[in-house]
């Protein structure tokens, strides 16, 4: 299958074949599999510290029978604190204590990687990279293709020479993006505690721009809302399928879909 290379001004360069991997069956259950893996990875182990409650002079003595034992008192059989004032005989350390410990914390030793085969990731990988050059795919994720040339889309490498914002926008929108660019400028209040949690605002996800060597590009296409910028080495399964969704709508350089042929080998 012959794909067209556009040059900057919207004209067809040349004729390139499409890499072996766009062939590939989209295995929706794989790239799940991948992405909750990747995101797994990424996640930064916490964890109480382990003598949280526990530093207290409280405890419990219960033999019968003998001075100041803790037993036949008519009160819960749990540690206390001795020392004379207004704390005496006061519940500490045990869970349900006011300042005790907690009954079961998160713990920083906690293993939170998820295993996957290498063979398995990979073929996720080329799964959503095959998802990314059909139609109802791209449509079902809400990306707005109506009047982009061609999927996937591939332009020449001076698109990776561009250095201003405002090039970037007249480049895409020459191509069919303007909807696209309007789809992706909204963003909605989050609903819940989220809000409080440094992530108020849910955007969209928009075009992804796959290089093969930054030359400007990345610091010019990032102050775009939605549009993210990766070389094609760095290419992620979560990357090509955000939240496990297959389908994102890719722009490639020519020199990117020539280095994909070269991937995972």
């Amino acid at each position: 299958m012959k794909i067209p290379v556009y040059s900057l001004k919207g004209e067809v360069k040349k004729n390139v074949d499409i890499a072996r991997v766009f062939s590939e069956t989209v295995r929706e259950d794989l790239i799940r599999r991948a992405v909750s893996a990747e995101q797994a990875a990424k996640r930064q182990p916490y964890g109480v510290d382990p003598l949280a409650g526990k530093r207290t002079s409280a405890h419990y003595h219960g033999r019968r029978g003998i001075r100041h034992s803790m037993m036949n008192r008519e009160m819960a059989r749990m540690k206390r604190i001795h020392h004379p004032g207004f704390l005496y005989m006061t519940a500490r350390f045990v869970p349900q204590a006011v300042k005790g410990r907690k009954a079961h914390p998160p713990k920083a030793e906690k293993i939170w990687k998820k295993k996957i085969n290498k063979k398995e990731r990979l073929k996720a990988l080329f799964s959503a990279l095959s998802a990314t050059i059909k139609k109802d795919l791209v449509l079902s994720r809400g990306h707005k293709i109506k009047s982009i040339k061609h999927l996937p889309l591939v332009l020449e490498d001076k698109f990776q020479e561009i250095k201003r914002v405002k090039k970037v926008r007249e480049v895409l929108e020459k191509f069919g993006f303007s909807e696209e660019l309007e789809r992706i400028k909204e963003k909605k209040v989050r609903a819940g505690k989220g809000k409080n949690r440094g992530r108020k605002h849910k955007k969209k996800r928009g075009p992804l721009i796959i290089i093969s060597e930054d030359k400007g590009i990345f610091r010019a296409a990032r102050n775009i809302p939605g549009i993210e910028v990766t070389e094609v080495e760095n290419l992620t399964v979560e990357k090509l399928a955000p939240g496990s969704k297959p389908g994102r709508l890719c722009i490639w350089t020519e020199s990117a879909l020539t280095k994909l042929e070269n991937i995972g080998e």
